[in-house]
Order: C-alpha cells, then structure tokens, then sequence
C-alpha cells in the first residue's frame, strides 16, 4: 500500500453550524464546502488545516452511522482518512494483511473522493479510511 499523506481526521458533531463556527471564528479556519452524502445519511463541512482536512460530520438520520457514533462515544474524532495511491489495491493489501475492510470495493464519498473504510477491530480501535482522488 502506497500512502502518501493524512488526508483528513472526521469529527463526528451533532450540530453542524455551531460547529462550524467554532472552527471559523475560534480556531482561524475557513469552510470551503458543506456536502450531503445522502448514501452515508450525514452532512460534511471541511476545514484545511496546514495539507490536512478537518472534516465536520452531522448525521441525516437517527439511524445513520454517525448517529449510532454519537450515541455510543458522543461528539469528537470519529475516523483518520489516508490518502492512497490505488484504492483498490490498498483494500487487497489490507485484506490480505488480515485486517477486515468494511468496504470491499471503493465507493464515492464527500469531497470528490473515492473511499473505503477498515474496521476499528482490526486497526487498534480506530475507524480507518482509505482515499484516493482519481481526478488528479
């Protein structure tokens, strides 16, 4: 597997708009896009911090994957994203390491990326994402 940088950490918050102006007036950051993934039942905000993304996540639904975090953990990191060369084959690459991918074939996420996600089982308890963005 060929990573090349941290692409964003995902922060699960259960209202976006305070949120956002935490990280904008408190932390000196700008949103540059707010995106509803409507298969992922969760709206998405972004922050470039230095090469890094903050990525604010608020739930759609009760019964979304962000939703059922917040339940559980309440409001804070929810993922770390990597930036990879190839997807597919650092999906294989896991798997075949024995780590258990949650996502067997990328799949499109926010912010123009294709994405796919590793089991917080099999990487010490952290949500890992894997992304690549095909379009350069």
């Amino acid at each position: 597997m060929q990573t090349t940088h941290i692409e964003h950490i995902g922060i699960a918050v259960k209202n976006l708009e305070a949120s956002i102006k935490f990280y904008e007036e408190v932390m000196g950051l700008k949103c540059y896009k707010i995106e509803e993934v409507a298969d992922q039942k969760v709206r998405t905000a972004f922050f470039m911090a230095g090469q890094t993304k903050i990525e604010l996540l608020e739930s759609t639904s009760d019964d979304g994957p962000v939703a059922r975090f917040l339940d559980k953990k309440g409001e804070g990191v929810h993922h770390i994203a990597f930036a990879v060369n190839g997807i597919e084959e650092a999906i294989k690459h896991a798997r075949d390491k024995g780590v258990e991918a949650i996502d067997q074939q990328p799949r499109k996420g926010a912010d123009g990326l294709d994405i796919a996600f590793l089991h917080p089982r099999s990487t010490f308890g952290v949500l890992t994402e894997l992304c690549e963005n095909k379009k350069g």
